[in-house]
Order: structure tokens, then C-alpha cells, then sequence
């Protein structure tokens, strides 16, 4: 596994559906939580595993280590804050974020209608279709480069328990299934760690370099190279 660091440019990402940094409603103690057993077999609440050990710790989220996977950590520019994390592997890519959600309700159903708004004010389009993790979308926006191209990206989310998380297909991965199952198969791996904070719905949980990437390698893992610039952040996301 090899560990990048990567810079993220606000003006670099034109889709900011579910980044919203203003304070929502305050969170209920409502019945009516996401249950589980829609995540099926993942991803995972750090309350439905028995132990954080062999899991790369990157604050908010616990990630499985794999052959062959990079991981890179997406700083913001003005604030150096770590935004976002993305996982490499075999010429894809998935986009991760997770976010505080409300006790009472999902995000992922308000969070698909902005993605669609944003990416259609942009001279784009979106198409929903059914996939493995429920309702994803497939935005397809122009290059913008002076070709007749487009750039092309697949959300998925789920909603847990005070949280949703968020995931963007680039590569490959955005259009073939068969090229996305490794990532997907990573994406249910990952455990979200919410705490216990009080914090508004939409806000970003908290990610972070590993204190000690010699150490935060799980046994048998690669090891961590030394962090370095990576590839911008995905544009759509």
C-alpha cells in the first residue's frame, strides 16, 4: 500500500453536493435511525466491529489494507485541512468522505437531487441507476478542456447511524462494473468512526494523517511510503 498526500483547491471542484460546511438542524434523539441492515454487508459503524486492529486509521474512517491500493489524503489549501481521502487501485479510483447525519433520517435521498442540480448547471447530466449499494448516480459533465468530451463519475452513498458516507468512482470504475469490484469490495471494508460529539448534519467528520505511518501499517501490510503530492481531487465530487 502506498500512502500520498494530495492538495485540494476549492475552485478545483465544481460539484459541492453534500460538502456543506454551514450548520444544519441540530441532531434529534428521534427514532428512526438507518438501520444496518441496509448497508448490508458494509460498510460498517465502529460499533458493529470487534476490534480496530488491521485497519489503516485515518480518524473518521478505518480502511482495509490491499495489495496494490494507494491512498491519498486530500488537503484543503486555505486551511490544510484533510477533506477527503482517495484510494488508488488498478488504474480507478474511489473519492471518500463522510459526514454527520441526523438520528432520524438519511442524507443520501437530498444529497442525489443536489448532485443532479449542480451537475445540470454546468451543462451536464445525471442518470440514476440501481447498483450494489442501492440508488447511485452517474454524472457525465465536459471536459472542459476544448474537447467534445466528458468527464464522468459514479456516487454512491449510504446512510448510517449519525452518519453517510459518500464515495466517487473515477476511471474505469465509473462506467464498468467488473472494473469497479475491487474498490466496491473496499468501500463495504471501511468502518466509519462518528464519536460522540454533538455536530450538525452535513458536516465533515474529521480525517488525518496517521500519527505514525511505520505503525499505522497493519501487520502484513506494505509499508507506508513517505507522504508526497498526489493528483488533484476528483473534479466531480
Amino acid at each position: 500500500m502506498v500512502f500520498g498526500r494530495g492538495r485540494k483547491a476549492k475552485q478545483e471542484q465544481p460539484v459541492d453536493a453534500g460538502e456543506s460546511q454551514e450548520p444544519g438542524a441540530a441532531e434529534t434523539g428521534a427514532a428512526g435511525t438507518p438501520d444496518a441492515a441496509v448497508r448490508g454487508a458494509g460498510p460498517y459503524d465502529v460499533s458493529e466491529i470487534d476490534s480496530q486492529d488491521g485497519y489503516v486509521d485515518l480518524g473518521a474512517l478505518l480502511i482495509a489494507p490491499r495489495e496494490g491500493l494507494q491512498l491519498r489524503l486530500e488537503v484543503e489549501e486555505a486551511t490544510q485541512r484533510v477533506v477527503a481521502v482517495t484510494m488508488d487501485l488498478e488504474g480507478s479510483s474511489l473519492q471518500l468522505q463522510a459526514f454527520a447525519a441526523p438520528r432520524s433520517e438519511g442524507l443520501w435521498d437530498e444529497i442525489r437531487e443536489q448532485i443532479g442540480q449542480s451537475v445540470g448547471s454546468q451543462g451536464g447530466q445525471v442518470d440514476e441507476i440501481e447498483g450494489h449499494f442501492g440508488i447511485e448516480l452517474v454524472a457525465k459533465l465536459p471536459a472542459g478542456d476544448g474537447s467534445e468530451g466528458y468527464r464522468v463519475a459514479r456516487f454512491i452513498g449510504v446512510d448510517g447511524p449519525r452518519w453517510f458516507l459518500r464515495g466517487v468512482l473515477g476511471g474505469e470504475a465509473a462506467l464498468d462494473r467488473a472494473a469497479a469490484a475491487g474498490l466496491e469490495e473496499l468501500f463495504r471494508q471501511i468502518v466509519v468512526v462518528r464519536g460522540e460529539n454533538p455536530m450538525p448534519p452535513r458536516d465533515l467528520l474529521q480525517l488525518r494523517l496517521p500519527r505514525d505511518t511505520a505503525a499505522a501499517a497493519p501487520q502484513g501490510a506494505p509499508e507506508f511510503e513517505q507522504p508526497e503530492r498526489g493528483p488533484e481531487i476528483t473534479q466531480i465530487g
